[in-house]
């Protein structure tokens, strides 16, 4: 379907933009930031369906801001310690960093963490906060979006010439399927280790790691990170950016300091962290222990990838957010009265009440709130995916909440690009998107979900569209600077 997809994109002549300039590598540019954007201790902090208040830092969170630049066109992308940020919210701190930098919104890549230990950014509304916290998030989400727009001045400002070199790796044993068949034929996210009634995970895991490296003359080398987990590693009430923080912060010490870095989270909604099996005698570290052996793991693939990178040409700078209609996942009306007793229960303390253990129980919880959400919403609305690209060499493709595993994998596979970064939690916060193998009995991703069955290969199909329009655009340009 999705080589169809391409092959029709091609059929149909799509604009080689031969008047536009070449990127030489001496007109591309890359500049880095990074800002602190901790927020006072007090503030909600997001990730469960239960309110906690962030009462001290394990490790400070940060806004990291990668900007590209071809001389004429110019992109900011970013990776924020954050689980989501919604999409009313993300067009205010759109709107400030456009107002500081002048980069339009489309070419603006904020890709989240997904880091279950910051600050929550819903003002109104959420399943983990209180009416009280509004003024307290609102604030957090000031501060949120001068600083998102600081950080783009200031990496503007570092642009500096650049070439580029692709290398990848693996971190192995550290992210696993979270969501199992069981013997029963229902499927449960989360069944706990050795749990004898599992089948058979649904899937495997994409263990690659990515890396590109910006080797710029006179200042610090750029490091750009791509690996698939979710961060919900160190729990609790202190503020932490969980492995994808830690593992920038390893990298950097590891290379002495002369480089900055930056990950971006790939498609990580249905792995966590959790080792489904575990021998007798077996030693897996948890919590903060165990995300900082993560972070080391990812950070010595990049390491191990480091002197192999090859060289590969710089080009053009094109942005775009193309839109992607998707048919809401709404409930029956017969569905509605057991939905509104279970949100009842769950607002009213009363969880325990409802049907189901550990993450069956948050799957019926997350299921009724996603229903009653939906009660009056449009059978169809348009998702906006984010595309960046460089030349014919470097791809992001960001979707606006948790992908799939085979979203990333697929988009890499179909990519016509040299090295594609898939990312999760791009310029939206819209849930989860399974495929549609994993709508059925059980299992909380498609319980939540807001769209139905063949959401998720719409959207790696409208990226994968932009970006065989952005690569044909390009290739005229590679096929010069190659000569």
């Amino acid at each position: 379907m999705i080589k169809a997809v391409l092959a029709g994109a091609i059929l149909v002549g799509l604009m080689a933009n031969g008047a536009e300039s070449a990127a030489s590598a001496e007109t591309f540019k890359a500049g880095f930031n990074r800002i602190d954007i901790t927020p006072p201790l007090g503030t909600p902090i997001s990730g469960y369906y239960n309110r906690r208040l962030a009462d001290g830092v394990l490790d400070p969170l940060h806004a990291r801001c990668l900007a590209l630049s071809d001389g004429e066109s110019r992109a900011l992308v970013y990776s924020v310690d954050n689980l989501q940020i919604p999409d009313t919210v993300i067009a205010e701190i759109k709107a400030e960093i456009t107002r500081k930098t002048r980069v339009p919104s489309e070419a603006i890549f904020i890709a989240c963490s997904h880091t279950h230990t910051g600050p929550s950014t819903a003002p109104s509304g959420s399943v983990n906060t209180l009416p009280e916290d509004e003024d307290t998030i609102r604030f957090s989400n000031r501060i949120l979006a001068s600083r998102c727009a600081d950080a783009g001045v200031r990496a503007l400002e570092d642009l500096a010439p650049a070439k580029i070199l692709l290398g990848r790796g693996e971190a192995k044993n550290i992210s696993f399927i979270r969501r199992f068949r069981m013997k029963d034929g229902t499927t449960r996210t989360n069944p706990g280790t050795n749990n004898p009634k599992v089948e058979c995970a649904l899937g495997e895991p994409d263990e690659q790691v990515q890396l590109v490296r910006f080797v710029r003359d006179g200042k610090k080398e750029i490091a750009l990170i791509n690996f698939q987990c979710h961060p919900d590693v160190v729990s609790g009430t202190k503020f932490s950016a969980d492995w994808p923080g830690l593992a920038c912060t390893y990298l950097e010490n590891a290379m002495g300091n002369e480089i900055e870095a930056l990950l971006i989270n790939g498609t990580q909604g249905d792995t966590n962290h959790l080792h489904p099996k575990i021998a007798p005698g077996e030693i897996v570290p948890q919590r903060y222990e165990m995300s900082k052996h993560m972070a080391r793991t990812i950070a010595g693939a990049a390491l191990a990838a480091w002197g192999t990178c090859a060289p590969a040409l710089s080009g053009k700078v094109r942005a775009a957010m193309p839109a992607v209609k998707v048919l809401t996942n709404k409930g029956k009306p017969e569905d509605l009265p057991l939905a509104e007793k279970y949100v009842t229960l769950h607002k009213s303390g009363r969880a325990s009440e409802i049907p189901g253990d550990g993450m069956e129980r948050t799957a019926n919880t997350a299921g009724a709130y996603r229903i009653l959400e939906l009660k009056d919403a449009p059978d169809e609305i348009d998702l906006r995916v984010s595309v960046v690209t460089v030349g014919t060499t470097l791809a992001f493709g960001g979707f606006p909440g948790e992908p799939f595993t085979w979203m990333g994998t697929e988009l890499k596979a179909q990519s016509p690009f040299a090295m594609t970064i898939p990312a999760c939690t791009v310029n939206g916060a819209r849930g989860y998107f399974p495929v549609k193998s994993a709508y059925g009995p059980g299992g909380y991703e498609n319980a939540t979900s807001r769209f139905k069955a063949g959401t998720a290969e719409r959207l790696v199909d409208g990226v994968l569209l932009k970006m065989a329009e952005f690569h044909k655009a390009a290739a005229p340009d590679a096929a010069r600077g190659a000569k």
